[in-house]
């Protein structure tokens, strides 16, 4: 019980230091209209759908920070005694997006509030990170074959996908680990980097995925290409994934996506034999459910803590027709006279002095039944027989594969807010913690 404790106490500790590679940030200045700045300001931050928010105080600059932000929609508003409110709303702030927002104050009342409707300028000075955001909307929108999020990879500039995959990958691991074909820049698949809420996500042996999660569990993703933070380093490409987190309000869906053989087109026949479906079931099926956690007369998490559980059940039952090339019946019994090749007696092999093998043909081609043990007569019982005229392809077998994979994610995120303690400082901190399970 003791082990167990530590270890969720170092998950505690790690939590803000891996979710650093999912947050973003948004920073500015404050000046007036003359272009001075506006030290002691403060500016309000605040989650649309969350409620939650913190404030600081511009420096002697005018300079502001909110650094360690999950990404959404964000309202700001800045405060100063002897200037006129500036509101700004509806500043989205993706995956690892450094947001920057200026103010303009204008002389006048503190109760007097101007509202920028239209969203601000989010463009970023403070990094060169090249990179594209796959947003919840394209990733819930669009259609997937097997609902695997990575497909939309290729929707990033300088991005091939869809080729053949590596045989010593298919061999040492399969399944959808080994069928990940993500080529970017021209670099080869294995240089990629994959990580989910700030946590390593990269099978080390070809640097695939680990964890494949539920798009429905997806908030967004980031393909960064090149001039990436430190904190990744290792490949060329990095693949940086956020899951959702809960928000004020209950929210929650129940999905389920089905093919099958009954909905596929007739396939092409082979031979005359050859079914003209083969049998096929695909079911994924599962529930999102997220908000703020509440335990009745205990624990109101509203504003404060929040949750998001994610559970997906992949089912696949089907079979391929194989087509295969056996022997001919006559073989099992002995009987090789339609042969060309010989079938010598081993009783009568010898070695010459020259070293030459020599051994008398069997008569007819034939080795007699008493010849044939019968431990090896009861053997070849199992030995299929050709169903099917001819020499090659002459039997049909259906081959059979299940799959079945079934995953849950929770992920639970807190808000503490704190107030600045001086009038000169960047205050406010923001701690998420989100749990993959």
């Amino acid at each position: 019980m003791r082990s167990l404790w530590f270890v969720l106490i170092g998950l505690l500790i790690l939590a803000p230091v891996q979710f650093g590679q999912t947050s973003g940030s948004i920073a500015g200045e404050t000046l007036d209209q003359s272009g001075a700045a506006v030290p002691g300001a403060a500016i309000s931050l605040v989650n649309a759908e969350t409620n939650t928010g913190r404030t600081v105080l511009t420096n002697e600059v005018g300079a502001y920070s909110f650094p360690t932000l999950p990404p959404g929609i964000y309202n700001l508003k800045a405060e100063k005694a002897g200037f006129k409110t500036l509101v700004q709303n509806q500043i989205q702030v993706q995956v690892q997006q450094n947001a920057r927002i200026d103010f303009r104050l204008e002389v006048g009342q503190v109760s007097e509030s101007v509202e920028v409707r239209a969203g601000g300028s989010t463009i970023v000075t403070e990094n060169a990170t090249v990179g594209t955001v796959i947003e919840n909307k394209r990733i819930t929108d669009l259609p997937l074959n097997g609902r695997n999020y990575l497909q939309l990879v290729s929707l990033a500039p300088n991005v091939s996908a869809g080729f053949s995959v590596q045989g010593q990958a298919t061999a040492r691991q399969g399944g959808i680990r080994a069928a990940q074909t993500i080529s970017v820049a021209g670099q080869r698949t294995n240089f990629n980097h994959y990580t989910l809420d700030g946590v390593e996500n990269t099978d080390p042996n070809f640097n695939t995925i680990v964890v494949l999660p539920s798009v429905d569990a997806l908030q967004e993703f980031k393909v960064q290409t090149g001039v990436y933070p430190a904190e990744f380093g290792r490949e060329t490409t990095q693949i940086n994934v956020l899951t959702k987190s809960g928000t004020n309000q209950y929210h929650g869906t129940l999905f389920e996506f089905l093919r099958n053989d009954k909905l596929d087109a007739t396939q092409y026949a082979f031979t005359a034999l050859r079914p003209s479906k083969d049998p096929f079931k695909w079911n994924q099926y599962g529930f999102t459910l997220g908000g703020p956690v509440r335990i009745p007369k205990v624990f109101n998490g509203k504003d404060k803590l929040f949750f998001m559980g994610n559970y997906e059940s992949f089912r696949k039952r089907g079979s391929n027709t194989g087509l295969f090339s056996l022997a001919p019946a006559a073989f099992q019994t002995g009987d090789f006279s339609s042969s060309s090749k010989l079938i010598y007696d081993p009783k009568t092999r010898a070695i010459a002095a020259d070293g030459t093998i020599t051994g008398t043909p069997f008569l007819g081609n034939i080795i007699p039944i008493t010849r044939i043990h019968p431990t090896s007569q009861k053997l070849l019982e199992f030995y299929k027989k050709p169903a099917l005229g001819g020499v090659t392809n002459n039997f049909t077998e259906a081959l059979s594969r299940p799959q079945n994979r079934d995953q849950f994610i929770f992920v639970w995120t807190t808000w503490n807010q704190r107030n600045p303690p001086g009038p000169a400082a960047i205050a406010g901190q923001t701690k998420t913690n989100p749990r993959p399970v």
